[in-house]
């Protein structure tokens, strides 16, 4: 039986676990290779990692960081930041990641997704977008970890990116991120219904009940999040968790 995927979606910064709110205020919350090893153990469906550092010091992550990732994780993950060409990709995939994730450089310069997508395989491209309303209600995209506007109506970029070769989007809610308020379904349901390939909501899963509503309501393919599998509890302890698989079969059971 299909059920969407449902990914934990890790932020890398300086070699290190931290969460963000909308994009801001990074806080550390420990060892990535420790919570490889508890999802591994939990069973997860994928992995990202973003490094959220990447774009701004003009660097891609750390291959070696990456390749001890391949070596310890039990299933798919992807990897972005600061991708920009070809020799990036190529480098990100020898060190074992199955996909990278593209974003402020394919906003530029959406050939790359071409460029990738014919060389690797559509299949390991996501293309991510970050988005985030204007002060006039209006959903904008923003490039290097949300803090650039760039004016583009992601409603239509998305098909631009669709039609260069993207293999999936993960969108990601800068206005949701970290806040527990559940997807903004009506930005995923917007962006879904443009396009043929999958998408992968992200940003302000209080729930395990927001993934069943970001696929039924949203159209969403597949659901990340990034609080709810690394805190627990009203005082957010650190805590990495993922639930059963046989709770996530009987949550999208329809």
């Amino acid at each position: 039986m299909f059920r969407p995927r449902v990914i934990p979606c890790l932020l890398l910064k300086n070699m290190g676990l931290v969460k963000t709110i909308k994009f801001k205020n990074p806080r550390y919350i420990g060892d990535p290779m420790n919570a490889v090893r508890i999802f591994n153990k939990k069973k997860a469906d994928e992995l990202i990692f973003l490094d959220i550092m990447a774009t701004k010091e003009n660097r891609i992550p750390d291959i070696e960081f990456i390749r001890n990732i391949g070596e310890e994780c039990m299933m798919p993950f992807a990897v972005g930041g600061g991708i920009k060409s070809m020799k990036d990709i190529e480098s990100i995939f020898k060190a074992g990641a199955e996909k990278v994730v593209i974003n402020s450089s394919a906003v530029i310069n959406p050939k790359i997704l071409k460029d990738a997508s014919s060389h690797f395989g559509r299949q390991s491209i996501i293309f991510s977008i970050d988005v985030k309303k204007n002060i006039f209600g209006n959903y904008i995209i923003y490039t290097n970890s949300g803090k650039k506007s760039t004016g583009l109506n992601p409603f239509e970029f998305v098909k631009i990116a669709e039609e260069h070769g993207a293999g999936e989007i993960f969108l990601n809610s800068i206005d949701r991120d970290g806040t527990y308020k559940g997807y903004d379904i009506e930005l995923i349901k917007g962006i879904s219904n443009r396009l043929e390939i999958p998408v992968i909501a992200s940003g302000g899963a209080s729930k395990i009940d927001d993934f069943k509503t970001a696929w039924i309501e949203g159209n969403a393919f597949a659901a990340a999040a990034g609080s709810l599998f690394v805190f627990h509890g009203k005082k957010k302890a650190v805590l990495i968790n993922y639930p059963s698989r046989d709770k996530l079969a009987h949550l999208f059971k329809v």
